[in-house]
């Protein structure tokens, strides 16, 4: 979700100036942050929906869902009161051009506000991959991106009689984006779902201390591990930024295109996640391994077409995000890196869900803990000591999707994770 809204976002801001690509670039990846916390509870709370619809225990799947969003929505609150007021302080401690700090901060003074939305619509999304009914994710998915358009095309040049806003457009765009994708759940769910069947009639779940601390005593890892991922890829970008401001535009536009394919990859990853969890709440662990195969099969199938595609025509691509001749030029190389680590990346995240769906939450941390420590190592030898082109910078992110991929295949072949108990 927040993937797709960063891509329509750098579409359209690809035609203001290389400065707010670059702002852009480091406010999206600075609200991920926060926004991972929430998506990590989320994560931890679609595995045990999972666990327990493969128990046939249908009520108590919608109650951790109910407990979910009532705490996340509470939380979201905390955290848009948090970024909006320390932002001003941290960033430009950070960021080393006045104009690309200045409208960074301009795009999360709107674009926070996302957050109480998008939190609820993790909830949502949780609760229907854990039940495996996930047709309305491909519906409120589409409906929250042509919102995205219209509003981006509409703040951000001041069309339809709207405010000429640029960036600040894009990140109120992408906030009433989020707001019409809950909209979507909310409606769906009164209307097609069993309120009683999956225990949506009792209102005092949302409260159920028990219910929030048996997520939390799984979610916990996977709230902490993303923040701290997604942390150390601000710091690539907070590295990239200190070779100029061409450079993180060809950054942000290459991330962006490559984006498809990788919410390609995870869709199937997140669908391994609970099929992997549901197999081994009905006692069937031994069928894991052939799962992993298929998914990771089906889903080269899926993605393979689109990484080809722009390898073969990657200006043609590129004029998705940006219409300036030279900043494609400077773009294909780059290219060329991201999609062969796309490509590493459906065997290594599919992997990692795996891991986390069966259970071993703290492995899967440890595993990212890791790995972590070893891209930010080499963010900091290569990028930040060398000063590379765009093109070796994104090296960085190959040595990331082979070691998770490894480290991961070690775990599951050893067979530690078959009695796990959530």
């Amino acid at each position: 979700m927040e993937h797709i809204i960063g891509m329509t976002d750098t579409a359209f801001l690809g035609r203001v100036s290389e400065t707010a690509l670059g702002a852009s670039a480091l406010g999206t990846v600075y609200f991920l942050a926060f926004f991972v916390l929430g998506a990590g509870f989320s994560f931890g709370s679609q595995i045990l929906i999972a666990r327990r619809n493969g128990e046939k225990n249908f009520r108590a799947a919608g109650q951790i869902c109910y407990a979910g969003g009532f705490f996340l929505a509470i939380f979201s609150l905390i955290l848009i009161f948090a970024i909006k007021y320390l932002s001003p302080v941290l960033l430009p401690l950070m960021v080393k051009s006045p104009d690309i700090c200045s409208a960074a901060i301009e795009y999360l003074n709107f674009r926070t506000y996302g957050l109480f939305f998008a939190f609820i619509t993790t909830v949502f999304r949780a609760f229907y991959v854990g039940i495996a009914r996930t047709k309305i994710l491909t519906v409120s998915s589409v409906i929250m991106v042509l919102a995205n358009i219209v509003f981006n095309y509409a703040l951000i040049f001041g069309k339809y009689g709207m405010p000429e806003m640029g960036i600040a457009g894009a990140a109120l765009a992408s906030s009433i984006a989020e707001a019409v994708s809950m909209v979507c759940y909310i409606v769906y769910t009164l209307k097609y779902i069993d309120l009683k069947k999956y225990g949506f009639d009792r209102i005092a779940a949302m409260t159920d201390t028990k219910i929030l601390k048996k997520v939390f005593s799984v979610s916990i890892w996977m709230m902490v591990q993303p923040f701290f991922s997604i942390g150390v890829w601000f710091f690539f970008f907070i590295a990239v930024e200190q070779l100029g401001e061409r450079s993180l535009a060809v950054v942000n536009v290459v991330r962006c295109l490559t984006t498809l394919s990788f919410i390609i990859i995870q869709a199937f990853a997140t669908a391994a996640n609970s099929l992997v969890s549901s197999l081994t709440g009905e006692k069937k662990a031994d069928q894991v391994w052939r799962l992993i195969r298929k998914v990771m099969l089906v889903s080269a199938a899926a993605v393979m077409p689109f990484l080809i595609f722009m390898t073969v025509f990657p200006e043609i691509c590129l004029r998705i995000y940006t219409d300036n001749p030279s900043l494609i030029a400077d773009s294909v190389d780059s290219l060329y890196v991201v999609c062969f680590a796309n490509v590493l990346q459906i065997g290594s995240f599919i992997l990692f869900n795996a891991v986390s769906g069966a259970g071993a939450v703290k492995i899967s941390a440890l595993i990212e803990t890791v790995n972590l420590l070893i891209y930010a190592a080499l963010v900091y030898l290569i990028i930040i000591r060398l000063r590379p082109v765009p093109a070796i910078a994104w090296l960085t992110e190959i040595s990331y999707q082979v070691i998770r991929g490894i480290l991961c295949f070690i775990y599951l072949i050893s067979g530690n994770w078959r009695n796990n108990k959530i």
